[in-house]
């Protein structure tokens, strides 16, 4: 909640900033329309708007990850560590009561350290010492040394002088004394607000993860070759789906018994997930690429089919008229009307597509792959390798945004007449 109002605060920040500041001397031609509803000309992406939100977005994975690259300054509030200290209270039925402290040494998660020494003071309740590992708690039986113990009768009545009761907790500086419904001390230290690592580690682990899957690979294969094969297996499964998808589309939009004939089953199939069909995948085609492949053609299959009749009915009908009356015929018709004023729908839908498909080859991996993004994702996630899944999640986001922008440059470059009558 926190990192979210913070984003929303720079979001606004920044854009009353680039509005009033940045951009009063842009006098542009789209800058001075008026009507900008029907014409993509006239909303373009703001790239210092662009800019921000990326340099934003690892901002706050920085800061709250205690990254190295953001300065300390800029660090969300750290987990406590260090030596951490508190007094509790014993008392003893029809007997004195006495004071002993705790000293707590909070350490680093991964290293093995032992319990500073300390003196055990002079009382029957004795100080004592142990060990937490940041983002941890442990049980302190501060009741082993002492020369009055829990079988005696003794309890512990209170923490650094607040009254304490199984299943409550006293709240110090250092982070939260709990005690447990039978009466021994839990100390958790403050967490603050960093992730802990394996939850989510600082963006200079994960680069450096990725230089060293680079030269050393994982699981018998490079970085490269996980990345190739999940690509390949992606652009060929859209492929298929698109060979087969466009054909069937036109045919619905050009056909009443086509439409009425394969209009409930594509629209059955639509809103089925691709995931759904991997039991039904695996029993048909087994677990090999096969399986991968189907999988994936089925994942942009519908998505092209509805593009491609969209496209065809969306044709405006004057256009066929024009054509007919300078005496057309129909190959014409479909050759210079029909299929020029589809192919922006059609190319809008591959671009769903190709972004579903990059969405299913995670779960298409999960079938007894042994190569691909996917599966590198998948088996770091069992030994909890989060700088691995992370990595595999970010290139996954910029093969499948550079695939986006090339098929936007091809069609700007193929089909220029896009937003215009």
């Amino acid at each position: 909640m926190i990192i979210l109002l913070i984003y929303v605060a720079i979001f606004v920040a920044s854009f009353f900033i680039v509005k009033f500041v940045a951009q009063k001397s842009i006098t542009d031609y789209a800058s001075l329309k008026t009507v900008t509803f029907g014409d993509e000309s006239a909303v373009t992406p703001n790239r210092f708007a662009s800019v921000i939100s990326v340099a934003t977005i690892f901002l706050l994975w920085g800061a709250f990850t205690g990254s190295s690259w953001v300065p300390g300054f800029l660090h969300a509030p750290a987990p406590f560590e260090g030596e951490a200290r508190f007094t509790y209270t014993v008392a003893v039925p029809n007997g004195p009561i006495d004071d002993a402290e705790v000293l707590v040494l909070v350490h680093p998660i991964g290293e093995t350290v032992e319990a500073p020494p300390i003196d055990p003071g002079e009382g029957f309740a004795k100080n004592d010492s142990a060990t937490v590992g940041v983002w941890r708690s442990g049980l302190i039986r501060v009741d082993r040394n002492d020369q009055v113990g829990r079988e005696e009768g003794a309890t512990i009545v209170a923490v650094n002088g607040m009254d304490i009761a199984p299943g409550g907790s006293v709240e110090t500086e250092y982070g939260r004394v709990g005690m447990s419904p039978k009466g021994t001390l839990n100390f958790e230290p403050a967490k603050g607000w960093q992730m802990e690592p394996i939850w989510l580690p600082p963006p200079e682990d994960v680069l450096r993860r990725i230089g060293e899957i680079s030269s050393e690979g994982f699981r018998g294969a490079t970085l490269w070759e996980h990345l190739g094969l999940s690509l390949f297996r992606v652009v060929l499964g859209f492929l298929f789906g698109a060979m087969v998808g466009i054909p069937l589309g036109y045919a619905m939009g050009l056909s009443n018994w086509f439409r009425g004939w394969f209009d409930p089953i594509v629209e059955f199939m639509r809103p089925v997930p691709p995931l759904a069909l991997i039991p039904l995948v695996i029993i048909w085609a087994g677990i090999g690429e096969v399986g991968k492949i189907i999988l994936l053609f089925l994942a942009a299959l519908w998505i092209m089919a509805i593009a491609a009749r969209a496209g065809v009915s969306g044709v405006n009908i004057t256009k066929v008229h024009a054509a007919y009356s300078l005496g057309a015929s129909k190959w014409q018709i479909m050759r210079h009307v029909i299929v020029p004023n589809s192919l922006p729908e059609i190319f809008t839908g591959a671009r769903v597509a190709m972004g579903v498909c990059w969405g299913t080859v995670v779960a298409a991996e999960l079938v007894a792959a042994e190569k691909g993004a996917g599966m590198m994702i998948m088996v770091a996630s069992k030994f909890q390798n989060t700088d691995i899944v992370i990595m595999g999640i970010i290139l996954i986001g910029v093969i499948g945004f550079g695939i986006d922008i090339l098929m936007r440059r091809a069609e700007n470059r193929l089909v220029p007449w896009k937003g215009r009558s």
